[in-house]
């Protein structure tokens, strides 16, 4: 017996071992793309919002005479899965850009038909939709620069209910090839399937306005990069 006790006490220590290492192993796997301090690793593009950090949050403040303006990543992410926290002012449009683009020189692509031109600097790509008006299509993606909305929430109530008026919001986004599922404090949001761009930069938006220092905030931005 005392023998049969001690294997067992090595196989209890050997199963608690194994799942310390796993779950050290899961969470390696994330990273942050904010550092809580700084706005290291990232670069603005398109309009002239103001972005800067404070208490631990990115701060978007806009700008009066200017385009949409966006925070890019300096690297371009492909399959991954995104989390991060947004409090966004209920007078102002704003966006999570996902496997975006801004190419040198203008450009076309050919859908459903017709020609789409892109020019040379323009932010463009799949956005997670920030939207605290009624409609209330935060979660829902449409693609800036290029094709418009591409799954919108109006047929998903649960999605529309979930966003959070003057508090604190959680995205989910979950990309894995042709695939992009989006989720707002834990409920499913938009479900898509399109294959015109599979890598790009993550990008915070702050929408042009007439009125200024209207501001939207981000947190605890993460990445699991799956490919």
């Amino acid at each position: 017996m005392i023998m049969n006790n001690n294997i067992l006490k090595t196989v209890v220590l050997a199963g608690l071992s194994l799942q310390v290492a796993w779950a050290a192993s899961a969470a390696e796997t994330w990273q942050n793309l904010f550092d809580g301090e700084s706005l290291k690793g990232w670069v603005q593009r398109g309009g002239k919002a103001v972005y800067k950090v404070e208490n631990g949050t990115i701060v978007g403040n806009t700008v009066i005479g200017t385009p949409n303006s966006f925070l890019c990543t300096e690297k371009e992410y492909g399959d991954f899965i995104l989390e991060l926290e947004f409090k966004d002012d209920p007078k102002l449009n704003s966006g999570v850009q996902i496997r975006s683009l801004c190419k040198d020189a203008d450009y076309s692509v050919e859908h459903n038909g017709k020609t789409i031109k892109v020019p040379a600097k323009r932010v463009h790509g799949y956005q997670v939709e920030i939207d605290p008006s009624k409609r209330a299509w935060s979660g829902g993606i449409y693609e800036e620069g290029r094709r418009g909305w591409l799954n919108d929430l109006k047929n998903n109530p649960e999605a529309q209910k979930a966003f959070k008026q003057n508090d604190w919001n959680k995205f989910r986004v979950e990309c894995k090839g042709d695939s992009i599922k989006t989720f707002i404090n834990g409920v499913p949001a938009a479900d898509l399937k399109d294959s015109m761009t599979l890598k790009g930069f993550i990008a915070l938006q702050v929408h042009g306005t007439k009125e200024a220092n209207l501001q939207v905030a981000w947190r605890n931005v993460r990445i699991q990069v799956l490919d």
